[in-house]
């Protein structure tokens, strides 16, 4: 991946840190690394169709208005087995970076339309015990290099 960052000369910015595995534990890490913070999900639709969907940390995503947005059926959380084999890591690790591991069309990619606009945006580097800050647009430019057709669209939150 950072080899595909430096080819496309994208610039970054890298962190490591203490293992996180939820939004809440990252919360003290986030303090101290600058940009829009990220929160992923692992989804599988009634369909078969596995979706991974990336929205600002603090989203409360409306799972059942989400299929109307991103044009899925029914969704439901996707198993540990599925996400290793699809993207090759496990639950508390999830980026949109893990696509670079996933056969083009195997699984949908979705960012939040207002973290594709963010100068930085900053997701996992396949593991959780480090991040990476680059801008929307460049996670977009990763995601087509590595043969995927990113969805960016409102993702629906529930209310306050």
């Amino acid at each position: 991946m950072l080899d595909d960052l430096n080819a496309l000369a994208i610039p970054f910015a890298a962190y490591e840190h203490v293992a996180v595995f939820t939004v809440a534990e990252s919360d003290a890490v986030n303090a101290a690394i600058p940009g829009a913070h990220t929160k992923n999900l692992f989804l599988k639709d009634n369909g078969g169709a596995f979706w991974l969907v990336t929205v600002p940390s603090e989203a409360r995503v409306d799972l059942k208005a989400l299929p109307a947005a991103i044009g899925s059926k029914r969704v439901s959380f996707g198993k540990a087995e599925d996400m290793a084999r699809l993207l090759g890591i496990a639950p508390g690790s999830v980026t949109p970076l893990a696509a670079i591991n996933a056969e083009p069309g195997a699984i949908a990619v979705v960012l939040d339309e207002g973290l594709a606009a963010r100068e930085t945006v900053n997701v996992h580097p396949l593991r959780n015990t480090g991040t990476l800050g680059l801008s929307g647009n460049a996670i977009l430019r990763l995601l087509r290099h590595w043969g995927h057709a990113p969805l960016v669209t409102a993702i629906p939150v529930q209310a306050a």
